[in-house]
């Protein structure tokens, strides 16, 4: 290897110390759904963002107002609704009849956390209105183009879109999320422990800052660090490229149920994510299991099915089950 990995192993170790005390803080109020919290970690570790989609009350948008609670930074809730319109969301321009000319007033995008709440509740003209931002980190309002903060994530929740009321979002948005996470039920002990918790008319459960935004920094630094070996690079490259072309990868049966594979942002972001999943285990190095465990999050929401697919009730799950069982593993 061409690193020092004890070397990078203390910086992991130092600038991993974080992790332990939000992951402490957020359990103050949510109870399980440690997939869904490690994955915000990873988020906010590779700087990208994230959509959450689970059926109403499971705690999607107290996961991450409590975590937005955590890091020391600005934090702004969006509620989606079929009336908003895209000057609600980035600002528009005013007339200042004193002064005689036009004066930018800035939206809520303009925050380093944004919880975009029920994003598909919103027609796609809403949704699209934040590709600019999430994709170039900037906002064009008028003739004007501001730049976003740093460290700036959304976080999007949606309900099913199955469900009354939504909007499937645009294939170009989808693909800007690093990671759709499926939030699923509480086991009966972990509902047991919501109720005792969270049956009672107090207030919000206090936690504390633990995170500052040079933290996040330092760490992304020591993520990119963080060693993955050329065999890693092959086995991201051909799991993607088996979502494309199928029959190259003795997957010919998958070719009429795949409309669209994944996109080079899958394999970018499978080496991020994979990088990040390693240093939160306080590894220098990513295995193939970090790989086979976060290509869920990075790959179901970038393979559309065709019809035929819809048809006879073939989920993306099974696409990519049948994807990991069959490519060879480094």
């Amino acid at each position: 290897m061409a690193f020092n990995l004890s070397e990078l192993n203390e910086k992991i170790n130092r600038e991993s110390s974080f992790i332990h005390a939000l992951k402490q803080e957020i359990s103050k109020v949510i109870v399980g759904q440690d997939v869904m919290i490690e994955r915000l970690v990873i988020g906010l570790l590779c700087n990208g963002h994230i959509l959450l989609e689970g059926v109403p009350g499971l705690a999607k948008s107290l996961t991450v107002s409590t975590l937005a609670r955590i890091i020391n930074t600005s934090f702004r809730r969006i509620q989606f609704t079929p009336d908003l319109l895209p000057a609600d969301l980035i600002g528009t321009m005013i007339y200042n009849q004193k002064k005689g000319s036009f004066e930018t007033k800035k939206g809520p995008i303009f925050s380093n956390i944004i919880l975009a709440d029920e994003i598909n509740r919103s027609p796609a003209k809403v949704q699209s209105a934040l590709l600019e931002a999430m994709q170039e980190r900037q906002v064009t309002i008028g003739e004007q183009t501001h730049h976003l903060g740093d460290p700036f994530m959304v976080l999007a929740t949606q309900n099913p879109i199955e469900q009354e009321g939504t909007y499937p979002l645009p294939e170009a948005q989808v693909d800007r999320f690093m990671l759709k996470v499926i939030i699923q039920y509480p086991n009966k002990a972990e509902e047991l422990e919501i109720i005792r918790r969270m049956a009672h008319t107090d207030g919000q459960i206090e936690v504390n800052s633990v995170i500052q935004p040079q933290d996040l920094k330092r760490a992304r630094k020591v993520v990119d660090e963080i060693y993955i070996d050329e065999k890693i690079h092959r086995y991201i490259v051909d799991i993607v490229f088996a979502t494309r072309q199928p029959a190259d990868y003795n997957l010919a049966d998958l070719a009429n149920l795949i409309q669209i594979g994944a996109s080079p942002r899958a394999s970018i972001y499978l080496a991020m994510t994979s990088k990040a999943k390693a240093f939160i285990e306080g590894r220098g190095y990513v295995t193939p299991e970090d790989i086979r465990e976060i290509m869920w999050d990075v790959l179901r929401h970038r393979i559309i099915l065709t019809f035929e697919a819809e048809a006879e009730e073939v989920t993306v799950e099974q696409i990519i089950r049948r994807v990991v069982d069959t490519i060879e593993v480094p």
